[in-house]
């Protein structure tokens, strides 16, 4: 019986479930951006956000601690120094969850896992774009002649 226990295992061992977890993070740190299941990427969720609120204090100790959940250098480095210092005001929720639809093969729902500073379609407001009005009215385009030309055409005559 699974007497309140609450995490999804995603029909995996315990190790597999972690380094799976550890792949799925250091990809999203680096490509800011995945494509995955729902369920993976709600658990990835949880795996993530409390790395990012610990590399907000860049310490060698945080540092070790995201290390040993991440296992990747180039993942740890870029959390420390791009992400957290681009989140640093946020007190959480610092990733974004968008459905995509089901896959075709068995069905499942897929999504995008995002971070949510780094989407700049979502971070734009659409109230800031005001498209200029236009005028009915095509453009009526001027002939200009050269100042140089129009007295010679008159003393032509």
């Amino acid at each position: 019986m699974r007497h309140g226990n609450k995490n999804n295992h995603l029909g995996r061992k315990t190790a597999h479930r972690k380094a799976m977890l550890a792949n799925m993070a250091s990809s999203l740190v680096l490509h800011k951006r995945i494509h995955t299941t729902l369920a993976k990427a709600k658990v990835l969720r949880q795996y993530v956000e409390p790395l990012i609120t610990k590399s907000k204090d860049d310490s060698t100790h945080s540092r070790r601690t995201v290390f040993s959940m991440l296992k990747d250098k180039e993942a740890v480095s870029e959390m420390f120094r791009e992400i957290a210092v681009k989140v640093a005001d946020r007190p959480g929720g610092y990733t974004r969850i968008l459905k995509t639809g089901n896959r075709l093969g068995d069905n499942a729902e897929m999504c995008f896992i995002e971070f949510v500073d780094y989407n700049e379609n979502m971070l734009k407001d659409p109230k800031k774009e005001v498209k200029k009005a236009r005028t009915r009215r095509s453009a009526v385009k001027k002939t200009t002649v050269p100042a140089a030309e129009a007295p010679k055409a008159e003393s032509a005559e």
